[in-house]
């Protein structure tokens, strides 16, 4: 069954907050409780900067905005860190009483286009205010890992003692403008201090040039992921995957069921960043349409069988 679009649900230019001139990239949910879930997003100032901020909605009524950040909940990091010029919401994950982010931390162009690495933020107020757990990546460059893309976390604890991240990881810079890139896996016993093994669970096809986002349920002992991919610069389709461990993947594009809109829409050209959660009998996809989600967030919806 394919999803069903509900459209764009989140739009900066229905607010006029000052920290939100434009988009609305990467949306990340987490249920607060009964059927209203926080949607934290990246939007842009005037400046361009990335900034991490909320939206509150009821599940049962998507359409319908119940609250919104006056202002952002994570701001870029110290002038130098890894994240000083824009941070990005990518995985939340419940542990008791705290809510952790793991969120992407942008630098601009020195030799190379950009810089983006893991931070991991903490809140104890259901995500109304973040501390950053580390003014330091929770990734590290390595032999095998060299280049300062380490990016778009996506973190599950599969068992006691059992983290595993999917994440983005470089694998070269064609040119200052052009990375590569496909998704990677890490292991770790706390959620916190992360061991990479360097081996990738979702590879590049030929004349690709990024499978991006991932975003990873387990159900009837199958681990299914979405992403994103690019063949052209611009251009992202959304993805699928499928795996017994977790760690060894196997691609099932056609089964992403979900494609780009009408020529013109808001979604005509690209669709990327899912971001999919299960409440009751449904799934639910928040994702981004043109130019990686400056129009806002989106929304599908497909039942389960």
């Amino acid at each position: 069954m394919t999803w069903k679009k509900i459209g764009l649900i989140l739009r900066p230019k229905d607010f006029k907050l000052k920290w939100w001139e434009s988009f609305g990239m990467d949306p990340t949910a987490i249920k607060l409780k009964g059927s209203v879930y926080r949607v934290f997003f990246c939007g842009r100032n005037k400046l361009n900067q990335s900034l991490i901020g909320y939206a509150d909605l009821n599940l049962d009524n998507p359409t319908k905005i119940l609250n919104i950040s006056k202002k952002p909940v994570l701001s870029p990091g110290s002038l130098g860190a890894f994240d000083d010029n824009g941070v990005t919401a990518s995985c939340a994950v419940k542990v008791g009483k705290v809510l952790r982010l793991y969120y992407i931390g942008w630098k601009p162009k020195s030799t190379t286009r950009y810089s983006l690495m893991t931070g991991l933020a903490i809140s104890r107020n259901n995500g109304k205010s973040f501390n950053r757990f580390s003014k330091a990546p929770i990734l590290n460059l390595t032999n095998r890992e060299p280049y300062s893309i380490l990016t778009a976390p996506y973190v599950m604890k599969v068992k006691k003692n059992k983290w595993i991240m999917w994440y983005v990881s470089c694998e070269k810079w064609v040119n200052e403008n052009y990375p590569t890139y496909n998704i990677k896996h890490a292991f770790s016993e706390d959620g916190l201090k992360w061991k990479q093994s360097g081996n990738i669970s979702i590879n590049l096809k030929k004349n690709e040039r990024a499978v991006a986002r991932p975003c990873v349920l387990y159900e009837n002992k199958t681990f299914k992921m979405w992403y994103c991919y690019e063949t052209k610069v611009g251009q992202y389709k959304i993805g699928y995957a499928e795996s017994k461990n977790g760690t060894n993947w196997k691609r099932k594009d056609s089964k992403a069921n979900i494609s780009c809109g009408k020529k013109n829409s808001w979604d005509g050209e690209m669709i990327a960043y899912p971001y999919v959660i299960k409440h009751k009998n449904k799934k639910f996809m928040f994702y981004n349409g043109n130019t990686y989600g400056k129009e806002g967030v989106g929304l599908a919806i497909k039942e389960d069988n």
